[in-house]
């Protein structure tokens, strides 16, 4: 079972957690309140303070903040990761809008750089308390931008985007490729990949790479540098210099905690 990496913050009045990639079928009765980040595209089924339940396909960047008494049910056959702080009433009445639904905004850059960062900063053995705090609240202060930001639908040709990388990502993938999945120019999908997402296609590729890595290491036992070539990375220094870019360590270090 994936592990779910925790850290209490502020005496106690904030927790953060890593979620990791993996099915759940889970019902949040929101006894805190919750903002949280997608760092992977995530889909399948839930039902948001009613028993109505819809499908969602909810990609990275996506800041989402949930205020307590609404309840959340939410189920995926595949998971995605997730970054979800749950703060007490004082700290987010302070800090984030006083609203009675959840509210979200999409294609948060600012919201998925925080939330990588905070990714690293849990997965390396000693956190550093202050660094994990600056960025958590770094990334509370712009929940409060959610309640007024509307949510930005991507279409469904940006899908076919994202499933060919999803499905090829293991090759050298091309901007003309991309380009033409979705059906418009080279420039327009640049433009419409970062307001999507808060990403370029090139640094999604590079993280959608190095998930697949990520889990490669957990489950197998394979050698590091066929791992790198079969995921799409270059050689293994290619890879690690990923590892240690996004998840401040190296993949033998990966290996050896997880």
């Amino acid at each position: 079972m994936p592990t779910v990496l925790s850290q209490d913050l502020l005496g106690g009045r904030l927790n953060v957690q890593l979620l990791p990639r993996a099915a759940y079928s889970a019902r949040d009765p929101a006894q805190w309140q919750t903002l949280g980040v997608t760092l992977e595209r995530q889909q399948g089924v839930h039902a948001i303070d009613s028993d109505r339940r819809v499908d969602f396909d909810t990609l990275p960047g996506v800041l989402a903040y949930t205020p307590v008494g609404v309840e959340v049910f939410s189920e995926s056959t595949s998971g995605g990761e997730y970054l979800l702080l749950r703060l007490d009433d004082p700290l987010a009445k302070q800090n984030l809008p006083a609203v009675n639904h959840r509210v979200q905004s999409a294609g948060n850059r600012q919201a998925l750089m925080l939330g990588r960062e905070l990714r690293r900063l849990l997965l390396v053995p000693q956190a550093d308390a202050l660094a994990l705090e600056q960025c958590a609240m770094g990334l509370v202060g712009l929940g409060n931008g959610t309640a007024n930001t509307s949510r930005r639908v991507a279409p469904k040709a940006f899908t076919r985007v994202l499933e060919q990388i999803a499905e090829q990502f293991d090759e050298p993938l091309t901007l003309e490729q991309l380009a033409a999945a979705y059906g418009q120019n080279e420039l327009r999908l640049l433009r419409d990949f970062t307001r999507y997402i808060g990403l370029t296609p090139h640094a999604y590729l590079v993280e959608v790479r190095l998930q697949a890595a990520r889990r490669m290491i957990e489950r197998t036992d394979r050698p590091l540098a066929d791992i790198a070539l079969d995921v799409g990375f270059a050689h293994q220094s290619h890879m690690g210099s990923a590892f240690r870019k996004h998840l401040g360590m190296t993949p033998s270090q990966y290996r050896s905690r997880f």
